[in-house]
């Protein structure tokens, strides 16, 4: 339990210490659910057609990603900022290695497959061969969720964060794993981050609005 509590704390900690979208840097990669997942899970399985734009992890070119935030942002209804946000995680989706994302195509099957330990070590690998891809920490996030280990899915979460502070599917699996706990408040915290990134994220709105009564009330 306190391993737990610290694990969260310093998520949040470093959730609220993330550049806000107007300051925030796009070092890295995500895509969205493709087999069981823990919400917020991102699937490398739908990539951009440009070669010439899969260069590494940490090469998609940051002031698109940059424009695609702020579009994201602007958008006035779930379809349109469903469409921005898929081209955002096309580029999360990319390793930059081919042998990383044929690993990780692997792993996106054994989880399909329920066969989480053998997708755990693939995404072992993947995190050996590209340590600086975001995507490669929230798939083992994800894998680890599903395996029914919420810290270790929590602490590779972080490490997400860390490569990709935008990564608002990574803040809404925090957010779940945090209410599934008990912890509502803190869920709350990383639910409304997720939501000044992507404020058309319905699940995420959903889950704010059943929580604002008791969190926020607890809190008046």
């Amino acid at each position: 339990m306190i391993a737990r509590s610290l694990t969260a704390a310093a998520l949040l900690v470093a959730l609220v210490a993330a550049p806000s979208l107007a300051d925030a840097q796009a070092p890295v990669p995500s895509e969205q659910p493709a087999p069981p997942q823990r919400p917020g899970a991102v699937a490398p399985s739908d990539r951009d057609d440009n070669p010439a734009a899969s260069t590494g992890p940490s090469r998609a070119p940051a002031a698109t990603l940059d424009k695609l935030f702020e579009r994201l942002a602007a958008a006035t209804s779930p379809e349109e900022a469903k469409g921005i946000a898929n081209l955002i995680q096309r580029r999360w989706a990319r390793s930059g290695s081919s042998t990383a994302d044929l690993l990780m195509t692997r792993a996106q099957t054994a989880m399909k497959e329920k066969r989480l330990e053998l997708a755990i070590e693939l995404l072992d690998r993947v995190i050996s061969l590209e340590p600086d891809w975001a995507e490669g920490w929230n798939q083992r996030a994800n894998a680890l969720f599903l395996a029914g280990d919420p810290i270790r899915s929590m602490l590779d979460i972080g490490e997400t964060l860390k490569r990709e502070p935008r990564h608002y599917g990574a803040m809404m699996g925090l957010g779940t794993i945090l209410r599934q706990q008990g912890d509502d408040k803190r869920a709350m915290v990383a639910y409304r981050r997720a939501l000044e990134i992507y404020p058309q994220l319905e699940p995420v709105k959903n889950a704010v609005d059943s929580l604002k009564t008791q969190v926020d009330g607890r809190d008046a």
